[in-house]
């Protein structure tokens, strides 16, 4: 341990960027205690344990948080902490059944998400780096998303991410608590689930896929990428009050993006040219407009802004991390 480096405190460690992050925070010397729902037991010793429910607390439980004294605990989960990285979220859910999915939302990611950052600023944590979503900015379009673009968030997930990022701008103001928020788009490496996983496996069975006709252009941010410019927003003077939008370096297109998983798969992909249009119509015909839109549509960012204030260079291309990914399936 470097006791020069400030103590962290991440929420959802046992998630799949917590424990990315908690195992390269303890491999650079930092003191870390993990927020985690159940004992994790893969949890380096190194680790304090901190156990218990964010959203239940909000409720009033005082049992959310059962003291645990045989991970190193102390009376309270913020002693010795200088920055919080929230990374616990209720994630974006497609087609999600929820009777009242924003209520569901708000209750984690708005409400459990601004009761953390206040109890943070009363035990004089000095930083919050909160984990938001490019999806704050919009569902993407022609041009990259920019860090001063008007946010226009367009489903439930990201209004309670972008009603957490101004509850958390109002309680620096109040409090003194230093502010960093990260947006990232998709993010991918070993672990990764749901679409990208999906994608991988259609590359690898070689399957002939509709694609190949479509240009349009998406960011990605590989895991350790991510994992970085956390690392880097954790204890960088410059990276307080400031919102960061993240990608790899370089959009690509979902064909491209195909060839390049089948490569590092050292398969060939298996594209064919149908029209745009006729993948479109059939999504609406399947009730899978959204999820078409994600392939044919575009969505990029500009990352500018941190590579320039933090000098922030993204230490993987793309090309090693899909090969790092495709290496964990094997």
């Amino acid at each position: 341990m470097n006791a020069d480096l400030p103590k962290v405190l991440v929420t959802g460690a046992a998630g799949f960027v917590g424990r990315a992050l908690v195992s390269e925070l303890l491999i650079k010397g930092y003191q870390v205690k993990a927020l985690v729902r159940k004992v994790w037991g893969e949890l380096p010793v190194e680790a304090g344990q901190v156990v218990g429910d964010l959203t239940a607390l909000v409720d009033g439980d005082s049992s959310a948080f059962p003291q645990n004294d045989s991970v190193g605990l102390g009376g309270s989960m913020f002693a010795g902490v200088d920055v919080v990285v929230h990374l616990a979220a209720r994630v974006h859910v497609m087609d999600d059944t929820d009777q009242n999915p924003l209520a569901s939302y708000r209750a984690t990611n708005l409400d459990a998400t601004l009761n953390l950052a206040r109890q943070a600023a009363d035990a004089r944590v000095k930083r919050f780096v909160f984990i938001s979503t490019i999806k704050v900015n919009g569902e993407g379009g022609d041009a990259a998303y920019r860090e001063i673009d008007a946010p226009a968030p367009a489903d439930a997930y990201a209004i309670s991410k972008w009603e957490a990022e101004q509850g958390l701008w109002r309680i620096a103001r109040e409090t003194g608590l230093e502010v960093v928020i990260l947006r990232p788009p998709l993010v991918y490496g070993p672990g990764v689930k749901a679409n990208f996983l999906r994608l991988m496996q259609w590359a690898h069975k070689g399957w002939p896929l509709p694609l190949g006709a479509i240009r349009n252009r998406r960011s990605l941010l590989y895991l350790g990428n991510l994992v970085d410019a956390i690392r880097l927003c954790v204890e960088h003077p410059a990276a307080a009050g400031q919102t960061f939008l993240l990608d790899d370096g370089e959009a690509v297109s979902t064909p491209d993006l195909i060839r390049a998983v089948a490569h590092a798969m050292s398969r060939t992909a298996r594209l064919l040219a149908v029209p745009v249009r006729v993948i479109e119509f059939a999504g609406v015909l399947l009730g899978k407009r959204a999820a078409v839109a994600r392939l044919t549509g575009s969505l990029w960012v500009d990352s500018s802004l941190i590579r320039s204030q933090l000098n922030w260079t993204p230490p993987y291309s793309m090309e090693a991390g899909l090969a790092a990914t495709v290496a964990s399936l094997q």
